[in-house]
């Protein structure tokens, strides 16, 4: 371990091996670090926070402060994060509420870049790439792959699908289903995010299916299950496509839009 002789880290702090600590870190005794992490200057780590191995943290980062939710009466929540993530400038990163599992998780090789926020009970898979200054509201989920372009505001409760990626400055209010390309106040599917696709090796055939799909849900509007149909009868159901209408069929589970945003539903 390399520790700045400036950090202060509690010696309940639990550091493995090769961690380094930059000067004015401040680690809290609740916080365990896997080996490889790096802190760069001015990080502060609070709560009960679990980061895994060979993650890079960048100045001016929080992790752990309390949520910001006014029913919060101080339980023993947590962050945890997974491995090889890079955290830039001034992020921050709330610890979970009691209303789901008293966790704010993050998966492996995200990227999240500066002044973004991650509020309490969010859930982060990996591979994602979230740009400067996007706000994520309490309870919402990211899926594997997902873009988020800057100053993107997410709406609590959203569900951001897998391999999509949402336009700069765009209101998320509803769920984003997976592979399209979103954009707008408020964010709407706006075609199939046919670069995002091929990036990640989707197959020509695949992106087709998906195209039809797109233009049966979201331009002609014939319903999930007559949309289903007429897939299924022209050979279309590959299972990027299955996937796409599962989503959409879970937002009939929730309200406004969100298929998880079920407190006050029924």
């Amino acid at each position: 371990m390399r520790i700045a002789p400036q950090a202060s880290v509690h010696p309940n702090a639990e550091l493995e091996d090769d961690v380094e600590i930059g000067p004015f870190c401040v680690i809290g005794p609740k916080v365990r670090i896997g080996r490889g992490t790096r802190l760069e200057n001015n990080v502060t780590i609070m709560g009960r926070v679990h980061i895994g191995e060979h993650n890079h943290i960048f100045p001016g980062v929080v992790i752990g402060g309390p949520p910001q939710d006014l029913s919060y009466t101080g339980a023993d929540t947590q962050v945890v994060i997974g491995h090889h993530n890079i955290i830039r400038e001034c992020v921050t990163i709330n610890r979970g509420t009691e209303k789901e599992d008293g966790v704010t998780s993050i998966g492996d090789h995200n990227y999240l870049m500066a002044c973004c926020h991650v509020a309490h009970d969010c859930k982060l898979g990996s591979h994602i790439v979230i740009a400067n200054a996007s706000l994520l509201g309490g309870h919402v989920h990211v899926h594997d792959y997902a873009g988020i372009s800057g100053g993107v505001a997410v709406h609590h409760f959203a569900t951001i699908g897998s391999y999509c990626f949402i336009g700069g400055v765009s209101a998320v209010r509803h769920d984003v289903p997976p592979y399209m390309l979103c954009e707008g106040n408020p964010a709407r599917p706006r075609c199939v995010n046919v670069v995002g696709l091929k990036r990640h090796n989707f197959s020509s055939e695949t992106i087709a299916c998906l195209s039809e799909a797109y233009r049966l849900l979201f331009r002609t509007k014939v319903g999930v299950e007559n949309a289903r149909q007429i897939l299924c009868s022209k050979g279309l159901l590959v299972p990027a496509v299955n996937h796409l209408l599962s989503f959409m069929e879970g937002l009939s589970l929730g309200r406004h839009g969100r298929s998880r945003d079920r407190r006050q539903a029924a």
